[in-house]
């Protein structure tokens, strides 16, 4: 008996050591993020305000190694497909003519070519993702034009008849986007983007043309861009953001919060210096702000229908820096709202997951048509932002497609994975059976309606 009661006695003693261990751990860990509380803030919001710029550079870097060369045009002659990983949410709707441009090496001379057939527009993104100039359809018309594209610091004088475009960072992306009417309409818009040219000032003058190389599958593809970002140590994050704002600067209205970065040892240029808890305490702050980010995204807010119109300042984002951020992780590449907008949906008219195992119904009635003066589609993503395979290959519907419309002028378009009954196939979006995905409309050139709220989708309506 006396031996049962002192080992009890023991293993008390032991559990209140145990105890008393943990609280001393626990309270030694409160003081130092107490003490660190600042660091963990800014380091959260240090990483928002980066991310752009960041992945950016990231996304340079996989296309000169899947796409091609850097100061090159790269004209894409099909649609991508469901192994497409490049950028999240791609388009199929659009054939691309792209490149990143060093500003370093130019200034460079843009041509457009004379197009009355097909809607294009043409946006170049700084990299901190804000379009700074969109020659197009919609701001320059249909006689084309040349362009003269010249960096921060350029003082040159621009020779005639040529239209200046300024770059605020050496790190430009051009993401142009003519119209196609599927792939039948290829060999047309193949010839159109034969028009458009990117040459160096001097060789433009010399008439020495322009290095186009044709799109090739890369044999082993490195990881995609928002993979790496996921996978980036925090050192390496905020050591690349320093190096990365030296040519690439922050723009005036940023100065606030590049003081708020100078608090925690982040500068244009400048090596970290920190010591082994204020790694913790900023690694802290960068994983706090992915669970936000993480969380605000899977949250309805400002649904209408069941559908969220992105903001008005979508590639002019000022100092929204969260906005500047989640579109950089989800959509990067978007157009100004006027030359395109997308409204978008992940649940149905009730306010559930859409979903693979239930089939749906999105209803247009004459009036409530997209109003667009070029065109508009829908897409339908997974869960991971990406096309979603299926046996038809068929990745969208567009007004561009030979659509069935019901006797009264509206339409239906259908979405599930399994084919719907005769007479509906023409308007069936494919997704992936039993798993999650969302939608993701496309308005080109939409009318005001479209972008003052006055015009909205339609809820997806659950059928089964």
């Amino acid at each position: 008996m006396t031996t049962h009661v002192l080992s009890a006695a023991r293993r008390l003693t032991r559990l209140k050591r145990i105890f008393s261990g943990l609280l001393a751990l626990m309270l030694v860990i409160g003081a130092v993020l107490y003490a660190k509380s600042e660091q963990i803030v800014l380091g959260a919001e240090a990483y928002i305000f980066g991310y752009p710029l960041v992945i950016m550079d990231v996304t340079r870097a996989n296309a000169a190694l899947t796409l091609a060369p850097e100061n090159t045009l790269l004209k894409v002659r099909q649609f991508p497909d469901a192994g497409f990983t490049d950028v999240v949410r791609p388009n199929v709707d659009t054939l691309y003519t792209t490149g990143f441009i060093d500003m370093a090496k130019g200034p460079w001379v843009f041509e457009m070519a004379a197009n009355d057939k097909r809607y294009e527009v043409m946006p170049f993104m700084d990299a901190w993702t804000n379009v700074f100039a969109a020659p197009g359809t919609r701001t320059t018309g249909t006689a084309g034009g040349r362009f003269l594209l010249a960096g921060r610091d350029w003082a040159g004088q621009v020779p005639t008849g040529l239209t200046l475009l300024r770059s605020p960072t050496q790190i430009v992306w051009l993401i142009g986007r003519t119209q196609t009417n599927g792939a039948a309409d290829y060999p047309l818009v193949h010839a159109l983007q034969d028009g458009i040219s990117l040459r160096l000032l001097a060789d433009w003058q010399a008439g020495k043309p322009a290095t186009e190389p044709t799109w090739q599958a890369a044999g082993s593809k490195p990881v995609p861009p928002v993979e790496q970002m996921k996978d980036m140590r925090t050192v390496e994050f905020f050591t690349r953001l320093a190096r990365l704002m030296v040519d690439n600067p922050a723009a005036a209205a940023d100065a606030p919060m590049l003081v708020k970065l100078s608090r925690i040892g982040i500068a244009p240029g400048r090596p970290l210096n920190w010591g082994a808890l204020d790694q913790a305490a900023i690694s802290l702050g960068r994983w706090l702000a992915d669970l936000k980010v993480a969380k605000e995204l899977k949250k309805p807010r400002d649904l209408v229908r069941g559908w969220a119109t992105p903001p008005a300042m979508l590639g002019d984002y000022g100092t929204f820096y969260n906005t500047r951020a989640v579109v950089a992780m989800v959509g990067l590449g978007a157009n100004l709202p006027a030359d395109a907008t997308y409204p978008n949906t992940s649940v149905d008219a009730a306010g559930q997951p859409l979903s693979g195992s239930h089939r749906y119904r999105l209803h247009f009635t004459p009036a409530e048509l997209p109003p667009v003066k070029a065109f508009w589609s829908i897409t339908a993503y997974g869960s991971d932002n990406f096309l979603i395979d299926n046996r038809l290959r068929r990745y969208a519907i567009s007004d561009l497609d030979p659509l069935v419309y019901n006797p009264d002028g509206s339409l239906d378009v259908w979405i599930q994975a399994n084919e719907p009954a005769a007479g509906k196939s023409s308007n069936w979006l494919p997704v992936k059976a039993g798993q999650p995905f969302l939608l993701n409309a496309r308005l080109y050139w939409p009318k005001p309606a479209a972008l003052n709220g006055v015009w909205g989708m339609p809820a997806a309506e659950r059928v089964d």
